[in-house]
């Protein structure tokens, strides 16, 4: 059962993760409040496996994760109104045949009946201007519109928190730009992965991961002109030379 009074936020204490007997993750200690929150990082510095840690979808081998209070991976249902996840690739996200199907599933999980389940797809449906949606294959969608109702599944079940693993990559502009202005505008907590800094800029905080620690945490002022120049410096050389096998 949940504290009375649960913090408000994410929090890490000395996690670490491991996979295959190799560690991925360690020594995390993080209080993560802030309304935007952005993770850089080289491919394999474990940004994505960061984030699968603090959504419950794998559990720390040392250390805590807790997210309101809450254990992820253990409080699933009632971890669900509270922290939601955006994968790079939709199709790694969608599990039913059409998009009315998709929306509701959250919904359901969260017990609302199926009539009110039914409403409240169509109003956000509605909302975004996708009404015309409701009974169509998902595969008959683009990747970007894809991406778009995994986003909108995710909204419907309300989290405080939405964490984004790379949501534009593989997108053309005028998606991106989309997407983008849809972020902007959300209430909610954003926590994104991406590997391009100016996406940072007006972020509250940067979290630059490096070989599963935290290299350097603070405003994206302070955090990405050095992360940019070391980026830099790595591609004037051969820079996968010091990456471990």
């Amino acid at each position: 059962m949940p504290p009375p009074n649960p913090p408000v936020g994410l929090t890490l204490e000395n996690a670490g993760f491991t996979a295959a007997g190799r560690v991925i993750l360690s020594d995390l200690t993080l209080s993560l409040t802030e309304q935007r929150i952005g993770i850089i990082g080289r491919n394999g510095s474990g940004k994505t496996s960061l984030l699968r840690l603090l959504s419950g979808l794998v559990a720390p081998a040392t250390g805590t994760v807790r997210v309101d209070g809450l254990d992820p991976a253990r409080d699933r249902k009632a971890i669900l109104s509270r922290l939601g996840i955006l994968f790079q690739n939709p199709d790694h996200q969608i599990i039913f045949p059409t998009v009315a199907e998709e929306l509701s599933f959250g919904l359901h999980q969260q017990g609302m009946a199926k009539p009110a389940a039914k409403a409240a797809m169509r109003a956000m449906l509605a909302q975004h201007g996708r009404s015309h949606w409701e009974d169509r294959p998902v595969t008959a969608l683009s990747q970007g519109q894809r991406h778009f109702l995994c986003l909108l599944s995710l909204l419907a079940m309300k989290p405080a928190t939405i964490l984004l693993d790379e949501p534009f990559a593989g997108l053309d502009l005028p998606t991106q730009s989309r997407l983008t202005r849809t972020f902007d505008a959300l209430p909610q907590r954003l926590i994104l992965i991406t590997h391009d800094p100016a996406a940072l800029a007006r972020y509250d905080r940067v979290i630059w991961l490096e070989q599963g620690r935290i290299r350097a945490d603070g405003p994206p002022t302070t955090i990405l002109p050095d992360f940019t120049t070391e980026m830099t410096r790595l591609g004037e050389v051969d820079a996968d030379t010091d990456l471990s096998d």
